[in-house]
């Protein structure tokens, strides 16, 4: 797998979750709601998310989602904040190996894409059988240490 985007330079730090069992249409929301923030914060707002304290906007797919006061449409997709959680923990164990500055990272970009379609079949009654399709998420994520503000 490759990162959608190339930095260079040794002031960033990068972390790849593959093949994980979220839901795509829940992880891009909550993909777009982390971009720009503070790491510290980030790790924060997932905890939040996970506890149900904040809903996470948003932006697309809003077939059916309810409004949330402050915020509009949003949900509280915990089982993504989990893995997202662990892969931006992931990327800080990263930057701390090259010795940068943890309290002032930044994540620069953050991205879900599909990934692989896992497919089987369990047997029916009659001789049918039914497909199984369960969908899986890359998640990439790309720190960058900033100067303090």
């Amino acid at each position: 797998m490759s990162y959608s985007i190339k930095v260079e330079g040794e002031k960033y730090a990068k972390a790849f979750g593959k093949n994980l069992p979220i839901s795509i249409k829940d992880a891009v929301n909550l993909c777009r709601s982390l971009k720009g923030m503070k790491l510290d914060d980030a790790k924060d707002y997932l905890e939040d998310v996970m506890n149900k304290r904040k809903a996470v906007p948003y932006f697309r797919y809003l077939d059916s989602i309810s409004h949330h006061r402050g915020i509009g449409p949003g949900r509280y997709p915990v089982k993504e904040a989990k893995y997202i959680l662990k892969v931006l923990e992931n990327a800080e164990a990263n930057a701390e190996n090259k010795d940068l500055d943890t309290d002032n990272l930044y994540i620069m970009h953050i991205a879900a894409h599909k990934g692989e379609i896992y497919k089987r079949y369990t047997p029916r009654a009659m001789g049918r059988s039914t497909e199984i399709r369960r969908d899986q998420v890359h998640i990439e994520v790309i720190l960058e240490e900033r100067e303090e503000e």
